[in-house]
């Protein structure tokens, strides 16, 4: 069986071999792991599919190839090797700048912009050696603290910190003059103190360059921006129901779970009953036709510490209870944070949320993410005061208020049909009983 470069993330087009945990007649078993990957957004062990015996080993250590390339071969458990067949042994990786390997039109990896070295230190991931390029680093100068020495995006940030901290002196603070009180008599019991403007700013502006994961994100959505014709509607959302489930289970959740019950699984939930009856919006354009996706995938934007995005997938959603859903989102947000997701993690995805709402915004428009069709914000839940019909008349009381907002693709679905999409996550969110919901 052929392994290839693995899909990390809708827009990674290729990775980094960075270690191989068997070499070339070596047994193994299937979900073992066979090697790591690394690319500008994530670093993870790549597990074989089959048991059996590696028989051949295409791309060395440290070679960045597309996606979709060959990387080995394992013959299967009980499969003869194919006659003829040489046993190949990988090529050495200080000899590894570039490969090229005959695969659907041959695929040719990119000359690596750092040379790696036989000692393994310098086996550089992508976002490694574009670092190194865009600050003319020559990284057998940086310590790493990465495998076997390896120097990690961390160790060459702080690199470049300690030579701008080392070679650019302070700038020393010149405070301006006091202003002088003004000649006004005033009372003696209450003297006003001379005030002292702030000190100006002063020297060039400063550039910053975007960081991979920043560019991929900036590529992705500007592809987005001009392909798709995105409408944008809005919902106001009573969550009374839903604080209702979330106070009665209060600090025994968080004491049991180990983290907080946010609004953002309950909306993932209502979510997906929605889009059952509603699949045009869980679909994809492709040319002149809709692609209905069967599975219910939700993608949920995780911010990266403000360096970018990743859209870690909760798959088959309407197959899983609302406390399955919380772990799964909190689980993937954690792991995201701390670059360990997996491939499959970021596969996948039919619609996407984007929850703006821990930061209290009140509406954002969102870029739908393409090749979906559609994408919901989540936005800051307040208190506000409401108007409740009810047999006896209308009444005001205080409620916790929210606004869900929905771009759409205009190709896919025309606005009628997105309103009461979203009426329905309205309904679902006010009327459920979700107190139920959490004791399953």
């Amino acid at each position: 069986m052929e392994i290839i470069m693995p899909q990390l993330g809708e827009t990674v087009a290729e990775g980094t071999v960075s270690k191989w945990y068997k070499k070339v007649g070596d047994s193994i078993k299937a979900d073992e792991t066979l090697f790591d990957v690394e690319t500008d957004k994530v670093n993870t062990e790549i597990p074989s599919p089959v048991a059996g015996v590696l028989t051949e080993i295409r791309v060395a250590e440290g070679v960045t190839v597309k996606v979709g390339v060959v990387l080995a071969v394992v013959t299967e458990a009980g499969a003869a090797a194919p006659a003829g067949a040489a046993v190949a042994a990988p090529a050495p990786a200080a000899a590894a700048t570039t490969v090229a390997v005959p695969v659907a039109g041959a695929w040719a990896a990119r000359p690596a912009a750092v040379p790696a070295k036989a000692d393994g230190s310098l086996r550089l991931s992508p976002v490694v050696r574009k670092l190194a390029a865009e600050h003319g680093i020559d990284p057998s100068q940086v310590s790493g603290t990465g495998r076997d020495g390896r120097v990690t995006r961390e160790d060459m940030l702080a690199f470049v910190e300690a030579r701008k901290s080392s070679a650019v002196p302070a700038m020393p603070v010149v405070a301006a003059s006091p202003v002088a009180e003004p000649a006004v008599p005033r009372p003696a019991a209450a003297p006003v103190a001379p005030f002292t403007a702030p000190p100006a700013s002063t020297g060039p502006s400063e550039r910053i360059r975007l960081n991979p994961i920043r560019k991929r994100t900036a590529e992705h959505l500007a592809r987005a921006w001009v392909t798709v014709p995105a409408v944008l509607q809005a919902i106001e959302v009573d969550f009374h129901k839903v604080d209702e489930a979330r106070k009665l289970a209060g600090s025994g959740w968080k004491a049991r779970e180990g983290f907080s019950l946010t609004y953002l699984p309950f909306i993932a939930r209502a979510v997906s009953i929605a889009l059952a009856k509603f699949p045009r919006l869980n679909s994809s354009v492709d040319g002149d036709e809709l692609v209905l996706h069967k599975r219910i995938n939700l993608g949920i934007a995780v911010d990266m510490n403000f360096d970018g995005l990743m859209v870690p997938v909760v798959k088959d959603v309407p197959s899983k209870s609302l406390p399955q859903i919380a772990r799964e989102v909190n689980d993937l947000a954690q792991r995201a944070r701390a670059n360990r997701l997996k491939p499959d993690d970021l596969s996948e995805a039919t619609y996407t949320l984007s929850n703006s709402g821990v930061f209290g915004t009140a509406f954002t428009a969102p870029i739908v993410n393409v090749p979906q069709v559609a994408i919901l914000s989540t936005d800051g839940v307040q208190k506000k005061p409401v108007v409740i019909e009810g047999p006896a008349g209308d009444s005001i009381a205080i409620r916790p208020v929210g606004m869900l907002a929905q771009c759409f693709d205009h190709r896919a679905v025309d606005g009628a049909y997105s309103a009461a999409f979203l009426k329905e996550v309205k309904t679902v969110l006010e009327t459920r009983h979700w107190v139920q919901d959490l004791e399953a």
